[in-house]
C-alpha cells in the first residue's frame, strides 16, 4: 500500500489524473483496452473535469477505455442522485464516449435483477480471462464505507457474488455495489478523497483496530494488485 498526501486539492486531482493516464496507457499497450471503475459521489467530479480538459483529453485513447461503476443508487438514470448521470455529464458527454463503452447498472430492473445483470455483463466483458479490472477508483464515506459497502450490512460477509443489491437503512435507499472480493481482484485500486471531514474515517481505516463491520473500507486489500491512497493534508491530518 502507498499513501500520497498533497497540500491542496488541485495537486491531488492532478496526481490522480496522471495515475489514470499511466494505467490507461499501460493497459492499452499490454492488452488493447483499459477497464476503469468509477467512483460515485461528488469527489470524482474534479478528476473528470481534469481528464476532459485540453491538457489531458488527448493523453488517452478513449476509444479503448471501458467504464464501469463501483456502485449505484437505485434511482432512475436521469435522477440527480445517479452516479451514472454525474459521470455522463462530467466525463462521457464531454469526451463523446459511445454507449457501448459504458456499463451501466440498470435501475429499471429490480435491485436484485440489476445486480445479477451487472455481474453477467462483467463476466461477459472479461470472457475467459480472469475478472480483474485495470483500475478501480474508490471514495471513502465519513462512516468509513466505500462503494456501497456500508457498516453493519450483510454484503460485508459476501464471498461468492461479484455484485450485490442491498437496502441501506441509514440512507433509506437500495444500492447496487461491487463486492469486496471482486474489488480485491483488481490490478490497481486507488482511494481518492479530500477534506478534513474525512480525517476520522481515514484514521479508523488505516490506524484503527481491524473491524470490517464498523470500518468496511478495511476490506479493501488487493490480492495481487496495488493499493494507493490519494488525499490532501486535511484528510490525512490524523495519520501523519
Amino acid at each position: 500500500m502507498s499513501i500520497h498526501i498533497f497540500k491542496d486539492v488541485d495537486s491531488l486531482v492532478a496526481a490522480s489524473a496522471d495515475l489514470v493516464v499511466t494505467r490507461a496507457q499501460e493497459s492499452i499497450a499490454k492488452h488493447g483496452r483499459f477497464s476503469l471503475v468509477l467512483s460515485g459521489g461528488s469527489s470524482p467530479k474534479r478528476l473528470h473535469e481534469l481528464l476532459t480538459s485540453d491538457d489531458y483529453r488527448n493523453k488517452i485513447e478513449w476509444s479503448k477505455v471501458f467504464f464501469f461503476f463501483g456502485d449505484e443508487r437505485y434511482v432512475p438514470a436521469d435522477h440527480p442522485d445517479s452516479n451514472y448521470l454525474m459521470a455522463k455529464q462530467t466525463l462521457f458527454d464531454p469526451l463523446k464516449i459511445p454507449a457501448n463503452q459504458v456499463f451501466i447498472m440498470d435501475t429499471t430492473l429490480s435491485p436484485e435483477a440489476s445486480a445479477s445483470a451487472y455481474e453477467t455483463a462483467i463476466k461477459e466483458y472479461f470472457g475467459t480471462a480472469p475478472v480483474k479490472f485495470d483500475l478501480i477508483i474508490l471514495g471513502l464515506g465519513d462512516d468509513a464505507h466505500t462503494a456501497s459497502l456500508f457498516p453493519g450490512t450483510s454484503v460485508l460477509q459476501e464471498q461468492q457474488a461479484l455484485v450485490k443489491s442491498l437496502y441501506i437503512e441509514k440512507v433509506k435507499m437500495n444500492r447496487i455495489t461491487l463486492t469486496a472480493p471482486l474489488i480485491n481482484q483488481a490490478h490497481h485500486i486507488a482511494f481518492l478523497l479530500f477534506g478534513a471531514g474525512k480525517a476520522p474515517a481515514v484514521e479508523q481505516v488505516l490506524k484503527g483496530a481491524v473491524n470490517i463491520t464498523q470500518y468496511p473500507a478495511q476490506l479493501i486489500k488487493p490480492i495481487a494488485g496495488k493499493l494507493e491512497w490519494y488525499m490532501d493534508e486535511p484528510a490525512a491530518k490524523n495519520i501523519q
